[in-house]
């Protein structure tokens, strides 16, 4: 069974693991200092808030901020769905294109985000625009989630989990996605982001149209 796919910012409802109680308490936290530092950044703006304030509004200590996010910049990128996304591609119909079942797994994740967490995706969105330190970091977690696909594909083309073409697919893959977002927040999130990512992902299976 394929993995759901449920609120982000909820992942303690998500039903492709158990999850024991020390998880559950050290999600609960991420959570509530994700939430934090959201609202504190549509109130006042990302430069203002400090990690202090974020602490303070969360009921943590700055010490726990740092070391559930190491930069600032972890805590309106991070979140809890390379697992869930992982489960998903590996569900996937055997012998499907790789495109295909990664078309599937994105845009059904980036529907989740926008179900779930509308307000929070398109503050993210606006962030790597606006901000230089989201947008770099930003270039190093997509590197992550791409690693952690390219494990599946490799497992499932039966190649060495370093393979070289895996690793350059899956990587512009994610690069598309990246762009998506950023062209998203660009012209004012206007457009179908889904479609978006549907429309990167043909260019990327057949180059762009002349």
């Amino acid at each position: 069974m394929a993995a759901e796919f449920p609120a982000p910012l909820d992942p303690l409802t998500r039903a492709h693991r158990p999850m024991g109680l020390r998880e559950r308490k050290k999600l609960k936290t991420r959570i509530a200092i994700r939430r934090a530092t959201y609202r504190l950044i549509a109130e006042q703006g990302y430069e203002a808030t400090t990690v202090e304030q974020i602490a303070e509004a969360a009921e943590v200590s700055p010490s726990t901020v740092f070391r559930y996010f190491p930069a600032k910049e972890d805590i309106v990128l991070t979140d809890e769905y390379d697992p869930v996304m992982e489960e998903a591609l590996r569900g996937r119909p055997a012998g499907e294109d790789p495109l295909e079942s990664l078309r599937s797994v994105l845009t059904r994740t980036v529907a989740a985000f926008l179900e779930h967490e509308p307000e929070e995706t398109r503050q993210r969105a606006r962030l790597l625009v606006e901000v230089p330190a989201v947008r770099a970091r930003m270039t190093e977690t997509m590197a992550e989630t791409s690693q952690v696909l390219s494990r599946v594909l490799a497992d499932r083309t039966g190649r060495a989990a370093d393979d070289l073409e895996v690793r350059v697919f899956t990587a512009a893959v994610t690069g598309a996605l990246r762009e998506v977002l950023i062209h998203w927040a660009e012209r004012d999130q206007r457009d179908d982001l889904v479609a978006l990512v549907n429309r990167a992902l043909d260019t990327l299976k057949g180059g762009p149209s002349l």
